[in-house]
């Protein structure tokens, strides 16, 4: 017998999947996907508000040892830069030191907001949530150092 003549003919234990058995399959992998995908996606959201806490605690740890150092916070015009490079305005910050390496955006992609005097504290650091507009609920709430 021939290579080619051996290729020509099958093994009955070599075939493939039927018609029937792959739809089986497809139906199988879209009823876990139904189930498994809404409770993945509403997870993200979660994920970004305490992404966003974590970054304020962080941001107000920097500040609290930025007012030990200078026995002040920044003003509102020196803003949160000053944890990053030493203030050129305003009051001087004669023990500054690099308080964070870089400033993080919020979860959405825009820069925290630090007010200085605050509204609900001394100092405020928040994000502006999701929608980016003051206020909201949900995802779109604000997520403030008040918290």
């Amino acid at each position: 017998m021939t290579v080619s003549s051996q290729r020509n003919r099958q093994n009955p234990l070599q075939r493939g999947f039927t018609l029937i058995e792959l739809m089986v399959v497809l139906v199988i992998i879209g009823v876990l996907a139904a189930l498994i995908v809404p409770n993945v996606i509403g997870r993200a959201d979660d994920a970004r508000v305490t992404a966003a806490r974590t970054d304020v605690n962080n941001l107000m740890n920097a500040l609290k040892m930025y007012r030990l150092d200078n026995q002040r916070y920044p003003t509102g015009e020196q803003g949160l830069q000053a944890l990053v490079t030493r203030p050129t305005t305003g009051p001087a910050a004669p023990n500054w030191k690099p308080y964070v390496d870089k400033l993080p955006n919020d979860p959405w992609g825009r820069p925290y907001q630090y007010m200085n005097p605050g509204i609900k504290g001394e100092v405020d650091v928040f994000s502006l949530g999701a929608d980016g507009q003051p206020g909201g609920e949900g995802n779109d709430a604000d997520i403030g150092s008040w918290q």
